[in-house]
C-alpha cells in the first residue's frame, strides 16, 4: 500500500510542479505470483503543462493514471499530487485531497444514470462544499454547448453529448489538474475531434495542467510533451513544438 510502503520526501520544495513521481511502483496478483504494473516511473509534470501518455495495451498507461490521481495506491516510491504528499494520506483523505484538485474524464463517462445532466455536475462541487453549484453547473454545461439540456438524463443523451457532461463536471470545480483516459475512445471520429477540440479549449480557460492518455499522434503533437510508456516504464519523454490552443 502506498501509504505503508513509500519512502518520504517532506513537501514540495518546487510549487510550480504539478506532479512528482520518484521510483514509482505498481504490483498486483499475489505474493506467488506478483505482476508488476508499474516498474519504478520518475516524472515530474509542471503546472499548466499539457502532456500526452502513450503506448501500447499493457503498457501502464491507465495504471499510471489512477495512481498519479490517488484511484489507485501504488506498491512503493514517492508520489506528490496538487501539493499533498499522497503517500501519507488515509482512502479518506485521499478522496478530500481529489476534490476539487483533480477532475477525471474517463471513456466510459461514468455519469451518473439517476441524475440529470446539471447534477452530475454539481455533485462533485457539493461534496467538496462550494457554493453557487447551480449556477456554476449551468454555466460549465453552456460553455460545452448543453445549455438545452440541462435537465435531460445520460440516457436521453448520445455519446458526444454525455462526454461533453463529462468535460463540464471535471472542470466545474476549476481543479489545477485534469486527468484524461482515452477520452474520445468511445465516439466515432468526427465527434472525437469535437471533444478534443472542448477540451483544450476548456482547459486553456482554467489554465489547469492536463494528462490525456491517447493512441492519436496527431492529438499527442498538440501537448507540450509526450510520454511514452512500456513494459510500465517510461521510454521517452520528449517536447513537442507545437502551439497548442
Amino acid at each position: 500500500m502506498l501509504g505503508q510502503c513509500l519512502c518520504h520526501r517532506g513537501s514540495v520544495t518546487n510549487p510550480s510542479l504539478a506532479i512528482s513521481a520518484r521510483n514509482l511502483t505498481l504490483t498486483l496478483g499475489t505474493d506467488a505470483a506478483p505482476v508488476e504494473i508499474l516498474r519504478g516511473v520518475d516524472l515530474d509534470v509542471n503546472e499548466g503543462e499539457v502532456v500526452a501518455l502513450l503506448g501500447p495495451s499493457g503498457s501502464g498507461k491507465s495504471s499510471l493514471m489512477a495512481g498519479l490521481s490517488g484511484l489507485e495506491r501504488a506498491t512503493s516510491g514517492s508520489l506528490t499530487v496538487a501539493g499533498e504528499d499522497f503517500g501519507t494520506l488515509s482512502e479518506d483523505a485521499l478522496a478530500q485531497a481529489r476534490r476539487g484538485r483533480i477532475g477525471i474524464v474517463l471513456q466510459a463517462f461514468h455519469l451518473l444514470p439517476t441524475m440529470t445532466a446539471m447534477e452530475n455536475v454539481a455533485t462533485p462541487m457539493e461534496l467538496a462544499g462550494e457554493t453557487g453549484i447551480l449556477a456554476r453547473a449551468k454555466e460549465e454545461l453552456t460553455a460545452v454547448g448543453l445549455g438545452h439540456r440541462l435537465e435531460h438524463y445520460p440516457t436521453q443523451l448520445s455519446g458526444g453529448e454525455q462526454q461533453r457532461v463529462a468535460i463540464a463536471r471535471a472542470i466545474a470545480p476549476r481543479p489545477g489538474l485534469i486527468f484524461a483516459d482515452e477520452p474520445t475512445g468511445n465516439l466515432d471520429v468526427a465527434t472525437g475531434h469535437e471533444i478534443i477540440e472542448l477540451l483544450f479549449a476548456r482547459r486553456a480557460e482554467t489554465g489547469a495542467t492536463l494528462l490525456v492518455i491517447t493512441h492519436d499522434p496527431e492529438l499527442a503533437e498538440r501537448c507540450d510533451r509526450v510520454i511514452t510508456l512500456a513494459d510500465g516504464k517510461i521510454a521517452s519523454d520528449t517536447a513537442t513544438n507545437s502551439e497548442r490552443t
